[in-house]
């Protein structure tokens, strides 16, 4: 008797740490993006350019640096989703701009991640510069199944010799149901607009052939993209509305659309906001208004992650990001983007 009781403790207290529960008795996810610029280490990686982030580099890269990077970089992705989950945060966090996968390695060990038991999936990519993207995850809340990188390829003569990050597409399993992530980093704004519109139209390929697999796979498509929603990458080649009632079926809706368009983003430049770090949902996903059906996994809401020591307080640049270096002073800071939420729901 003693033995089931306890079996059954155990049971229920690894239930409570899997999900969140509202007073409706609907279990609460988080979903994440994060570009943490320039997570490097002090090593390095032959093949690659990454001579700055070295001691003798532009940026005096050096351990107390690195350090000082992994704390803070931990310290946002553990208080990403606590809005609504304050005990688990996020079930999974895309990340851009990682060098390898020792610094992912370095990066969950960090206390606060590592009380989680937060695992990473990383494939090397061939970016000349060497950053990847990655999925970080908590094992109790996402079942990774399948793990490829997509390549992205340059389709213009001009650009023969040049390399950049892939599709990271990871296939799992979240609140039973079979979700698939694709995060990714789209050139950025030094190349031509096409080359990023190059970027939505393949996202739209990987996209087709994912739902051509399995038309009931929930899809969310993440990433750095340098443009905004209503940019002709996002909006026209990879097709993602700004409104729901315009998503066709296996269509897509990007929701920082309008969140950019009453004046709030993710990055600065000139002094205006720009939202280029999305997290685009499959329809899907998406509740149909009026039926507040949530048998299945569904949006319950979405948010910038902004908090007041992400942002420069003082100073000329008071109110814009607080980045790790500036004009070449280490600010002991955190990135030049702002993390990206969504909220899931369940009953």
């Amino acid at each position: 008797m003693y033995r089931k009781q306890l079996l059954l403790l155990i049971s229920l207290l690894v239930l409570g740490v899997c999900s969140a529960k509202n007073k409706n008795g609907q279990n609460i996810y988080g979903i994440g993006f994060y570009n943490l610029e320039n997570l490097f280490d002090t090593c390095h990686d032959e093949g690659k350019n990454d001579y700055e982030f070295l001691a003798e580099g532009s940026f005096k890269w050096t351990g107390e640096k690195y350090k000082a990077k992994l704390n803070n970089m931990a310290r946002v992705l553990a208080e990403m989703g606590t809005d609504k989950l304050p005990d688990i945060g996020c079930a999974a966090i895309g990340v851009a701009e990682v060098e390898n996968a020792k610094c992912l390695v370095d990066l969950c060990n960090q206390p606060v991640l590592k009380a989680r038991n937060i695992q990473f999936v990383h494939v090397e990519g061939p970016d000349k510069r060497g950053i990847d993207c990655a999925l970080l995850y908590n094992p109790q809340l996402f079942k990774v199944r399948n793990v490829k990188l997509v390549p992205y390829i340059y389709n213009r003569p001009e650009d023969a010799d040049r390399t950049t990050r892939g599709f990271l597409v990871v296939s799992g399993t979240l609140a039973k149901e079979h979700v698939t992530i694709i995060v990714n980093h789209l050139p950025s704004r030094g190349a031509k607009s096409y080359a990023r519109e190059d970027g939505g139209s393949q996202l739209r390929v990987v996209k087709d052939s994912l739902q051509k697999d399995d038309p009931n796979v929930k899809l969310f498509i993440m990433g750095d993209m340098n443009d905004d929603p209503q940019d002709a990458s996002m909006a026209k080649c990879l097709g993602a509305k700004r409104e729901i009632s315009e998503v066709e079926e296996g269509g897509l809706w990007n929701p920082w659309w309008n969140v950019l368009a009453s004046g709030h983003g993710t990055l600065q430049f000139q002094g205006s906001w720009n939202l280029f770090d999305q997290i685009i949902l499959s329809v899907n996903l998406l509740d149909k208004p009026g039926t507040n059906d949530y048998s299945t996994l569904k949006l319950l809401d979405y948010q910038i992650f902004r908090r007041d020591y992400l942002i420069q307080q003082e100073g000329e640049h008071r109110g814009n990001t607080l980045r790790t270096s500036a004009g070449g002073i280490w600010l002991n800071g955190f990135s030049d983007h702002l993390p990206t939420l969504v909220y899931l729901k369940k009953k």
